[in-house]
């Protein structure tokens, strides 16, 4: 949440007395004094005192998901289940979103946050973050492939992608298994780069996102909380 929120929620009913402790180097992050007011913090990840006095706030949830197929990621819809219908009612406080979306015929790891600058922070292009994902597709693809996703596809509407890696782990005629890791997301990018090479994509898995690995144990629409050394990995995404 930002700082001003969290300080204001700790005593701090005024946003020039906030401005006065941060100025006068009141309130210190993880031993470094706090740099402005729209600072995004999370009191349960970082050292957070007040006038020497340690701030605990467990407000902040963060969820790993397995989205299934035929879910759409968004917040709300009037005619199809959404990510969020899946959560438990006590794990769907105001404000709670997913960060980045899933194609409704996508199944994979989906996080899920009521910290709305991390989201945003963790998708802006500055911090390109990857992507992999298992795909099936409909026809043998070789190297060919691989080195055409190297350079980077363009797309018959001029739309060039970025470098993208990946990996055949099956090939044989009418059929294909590969991982392909990418830092972008455009508008069906996998499906449209995998057509760009003659093939069609059957199924699509996200396995991984940044530092984030899909957990096995998960089955499609089961989620959990993440775990203390994968808040860890959130650290950097904090400001």
């Amino acid at each position: 949440m930002r700082l001003d929120k969290l300080l204001w929620n700790h005593g701090l009913h005024s946003k020039k007395k906030i401005k006065q402790a941060i100025r006068h180097h009141e309130v210190m992050i993880d031993g470094e004094p706090a740099r402005h007011i729209g600072q995004n913090v999370d009191a349960s990840l970082q050292h957070i005192s007040l006038f020497n006095r340690p701030i605990k706030d467990s407000s902040q949830l963060y969820f790993m998901l397995h989205k299934p197929k035929g879910v759409v990621t968004a917040v709300k819809d009037s005619s199809k289940q959404t990510v969020l219908d899946l959560l438990d009612p006590e794990d769907r406080p105001q404000g709670i979103y997913h960060i980045g979306r899933l194609d409704a015929d996508t199944e994979g790891l989906l996080l899920l946050t009521n910290n709305g600058p991390l989201g945003l922070r963790m998708l802006h292009p500055d911090h390109h973050i990857s992507k992999t994902y298992l795909v099936e597709v409909n026809a043998a693809i070789d190297w060919r492939a691989i080195s055409r996703f190297d350079q980077g596809i363009t797309f018959r509407d001029g739309t060039r992608c970025r470098s993208a890696q990946l990996q055949i782990l099956e090939s044989r005629p009418g059929y294909s298994l590969a991982t392909v890791t990418l830092s972008e997301g455009k508008f069906h990018q996998v499906k449209k780069m995998f057509l760009a090479v003659g093939s069609k994509v059957t199924s699509l898995k996200r396995i991984s996102f940044g530092p984030f690995e899909l957990d096995a144990s998960l089955e499609p629409g089961q989620y959990r909380p993440l775990t203390q050394d994968e808040l860890l990995l959130l650290k950097p995404y904090l400001d």
